[in-house]
């Protein structure tokens, strides 16, 4: 009797034991994180819930404009405030920075006189970007174009000095058209142009052959979509309805159904630990 119950509940924790083991794959196409050392946070928050995480650039980035950004940031009354909506583009600012007199006068000087502005962000990764550069970001819970440009609209004046709006070449039209629409005026300066990272498609095809098929695929922006999605499709074959899809928020999510993808989760706010956390229940 004694030895069926020792059995029973050997059995019941080998059954345990394997459950936990079960490690699935995620692919992550995302950017690698800026000027951090150590793991990405996506990857450490599913290391967290028992997953095994890869990722693999998606775009290439090239910076333009640089002096004409690098003229504007030291004439700071020019404008009324600043928005970003990319760590790429606080990054482009930092290159323009690079230069020790530039950096010290702007210590000294000028990052009061912005401070003294709004300096709108949307998430959080672009607001630790700002604040590397000294800078008090305003808004970054909003998590997308949308509620930020509903934080705007709501704080300015329309009689205010146009915004400066550094940006990439794949911005989308959500936030100029809806200031635009309630009068309150914006500069628009592209400074970075993006493409498809060089090595995306043998990446992707080294990553499918070595690891076979990932349980769960998570996109970071709709141009990630438009560049991975081919090619993607094409290595999963057969078993592409298998994969757990997962979007880094709605506007991801919306080219991805626009794709005929079905998604399977979309993180409630764009950070690693909403994101883990929807792959894991997804891939349950």
């Amino acid at each position: 009797m004694e030895s069926s119950s020792h059995e029973a509940s050997w059995r019941k924790s080998s059954r345990a034991l394997s459950h936990q083991s079960v490690k699935m794959h995620v692919l992550l196409l995302k950017e690698p994180r800026e000027g951090g050392s150590g793991p990405d946070p996506y990857i450490k928050a599913l290391a967290s819930h028992g997953h095994k995480a890869t990722l693999i650039p998606v775009l290439s980035f090239t910076f333009v404009s640089l002096n004409t950004l690098s003229d504007k940031l030291f004439q700071p009354e020019q404008h009324g405030g600043m928005v970003f909506t990319s760590p790429r583009a606080v990054e482009a600012v930092r290159m323009c920075l690079e230069d020790d007199e530039r950096r010290e006068e702007w210590n000294r000087d000028m990052k009061d006189k912005w401070n003294a502005k709004s300096i709108y962000v949307v998430g959080k990764a672009t607001a630790a970007a700002v604040e590397n550069l000294g800078l008090v970001p305003l808004g970054e819970d909003t998590g997308t174009a949308e509620v930020l440009s509903s934080l705007i609209i709501e704080r300015e004046d329309t009689n205010i000095l146009p915004l400066l709006f550094p940006c990439g070449s794949i911005k989308r039209e959500v936030l100029p058209t809806a200031l635009r629409e309630n009068g309150v005026p914006l500069e628009t300066l592209m400074v970075y142009q993006t493409a498809q990272h060089p090595d995306l498609e043998k990446n992707l095809k080294n990553h499918f052959t070595e690891q076979g098929v990932p349980a769960s695929i998570a996109f970071f922006s709709p141009s990630g979509v438009k560049f991975c999605l081919e090619t993607v499709r094409r290595l999963s074959g057969e078993q592409l309805n298998q994969i757990k899809f997962a979007a880094i928020g709605p506007t991801t999510a919306d080219a991805m159904t626009a794709e005929g993808l079905s998604v399977s989760c979309s993180a409630d706010r764009p950070t690693a630990e909403h994101l883990a956390t929807g792959i894991a229940k997804a891939l349950q």
